[in-house]
């Protein structure tokens, strides 16, 4: 049993402190937002995650977990401190190390012994290297503080899972004890173990989420290929997936990712390729393929309705993906920031996120938000399906189809059957699933 401290209440550092707590540590969680550490002290989470209540909870009531905003208290004794800061993208797409500074420094005044200090944060390359600086000029007491670098290869909806069952596990470190012992921690997962310095270890978490960005951007291209051919794009994917060189998921077509991680970490690798004067063509290509998406379904809804003014438009969910209340570049705020502009009334509903959709999209675009998917059908012109939820799979069509002005799917998910719905009553519509072609589709690619 060690004892654990983790810097920040957020994704990560929530899933990380409750991972360590359940395979039986001591986890000390330090957040300075007031309002978030008293909800986090009554086990009140700020995220919606699948499993993450019941171990938090289990592990608060038992002793093995708590939290504080106080740096020094948290560290008392810590074998282990995880840097769990948000690094969100500035304007020019570069990480912003603004809290990974301050979570050092903190940690440097406040280390009343030797610890390992393990970066969890998606931080650019050169950055293990800047927080041992930092390390080594504010360490009054001049402790022992090596930094390894841990990446998390967390997904959302099933990160509590990931932490438990990880694919790999990857440490950095110049310092051959200092890996040692954070290997030690994972041991008991059992799970493939790979050694590295800390700048491969830095890059390999944003290669990994770029490349699955890239797949989902080639799809998306040749899904376009397929609207002008008649060709299915469903089908071209399941043979696709077969191949295992192409490896499994982020094969389907449809809007393009959003949320914490992908596109946060494009911007990043290309940020980190333009300081260095490196061109990387087709990365920014992915990211110019993912950006044209929302305007897709926005001009194949043009080429059913003609005009978009005045037209009442339902979207079938908000949060970037089914199972999460995360609205961080969620695709719904594209396409309603899209519809808005044609002047569309725009009608929505989502399991979980509509109070934070409300608060993102309050000047952006009047939204008005459902009790639920039969609400937002009544007297609706078009359905756009945003988020692939479950229990839209459940709605009886038939009913949704006479509550509408006319009955027009467009399937940002190729969520739904094309027949089955052509013999519910409706014009429907996906990405690249042998329909009309949109017209006007600008390709955004040079």
């Amino acid at each position: 049993m060690k004892n654990i401290s983790v810097i920040g209440a957020g994704y990560v550092g929530l899933v990380t402190a409750a991972g360590f707590a359940e395979l039986g540590h001591n986890v000390s969680l330090v957040e300075i937002d007031a309002a978030k550490l008293s909800a986090l002290e009554r086990g009140m989470l700020p995220i919606s995650e699948p499993g993450l209540p019941v171990i938090w909870k289990r592990n608060q009531a038992n002793g093995r977990i708590n939290v504080t905003s106080n740096y020094v208290q948290s560290l008392s004794g810590a074998d282990f401190v995880f840097i769990a800061v948000g690094t969100p993208s500035t304007n020019t797409g570069k990480p912003n190390l603004k809290w990974v500074r301050s979570a050092a420094r903190s940690i440097a005044e406040a280390a009343s012994g030797p610890a390992v200090v393990v970066i969890k944060s998606t931080v650019p390359v050169g950055t293990a290297g800047l927080v041992a600086g930092i390390l080594a000029r504010y360490n009054r007491n001049v402790h022992s503080l090596p930094v390894v670098s841990n990446p998390e290869f967390l997904r959302e909806g099933a990160a509590v899972f990931d932490f438990m069952n990880p694919t790999r596990v990857v440490v950095g470190a110049t310092d051959p004890n200092a890996a040692d012992a954070v290997a030690e921690l994972f041991k008991p997962l059992d799970s493939p173990l790979i050694l590295c310095d800390n700048k491969s270890a830095e890059m390999s978490k944003y290669v990994s989420n770029v490349f699955l960005a890239a797949k989902v951007s080639f799809i998306n291209e040749i899904a376009l290929l397929c609207d002008a051919y008649g060709v299915d794009i469903v089908q071209v994917e399941k043979v696709v997936e077969k191949e295992p060189r192409c490896g499994d998921g982020y094969i389907h077509a449809g809007l393009g990712w959003g949320g914490s991680c992908l596109p946060k970490d494009v911007r990043g690798l290309i940020h980190m390729a333009k300081s260095h004067a490196v061109s990387l063509p087709l990365i920014r290509n992915v990211q110019r393929i993912n950006q044209r998406q929302p305007h897709l379904l926005i001009d194949k809804l043009r080429y059913l309705l003609g005009s978009l003014e005045d037209k009442t438009i339902g979207i079938l969910g908000l949060s970037f993906k089914p199972g999460s209340d995360d609205m961080r570049e969620a695709r719904s705020l594209a396409v309603i920031e899209l519809l808005s502009k044609q002047g569309c009334r725009i009608k929505a509903y989502d399991p979980l996120a509509m109070e934070e959709a409300a608060r993102l999209m309050r000047e952006v675009a009047e939204v008005t938000y459902c009790d639920d998917a039969y609400d937002v059908a009544r007297g609706s012109d078009a359905l756009l399906l945003v988020t692939e939820w479950e229990e839209f799979k459940q709605l009886d069509m038939h009913v949704m189809g006479s509550l509408m002005n006319t009955p027009i799917m467009i399937d940002g998910r190729n969520f739904y059957d094309p027949d089955a719905m052509q013999k519910a009553g409706f014009i429907y519509q996906g990405i690249g699933r042998r329909g009309v072609k949109a017209q006007g589709v600008r390709s955004f690619v040079a």
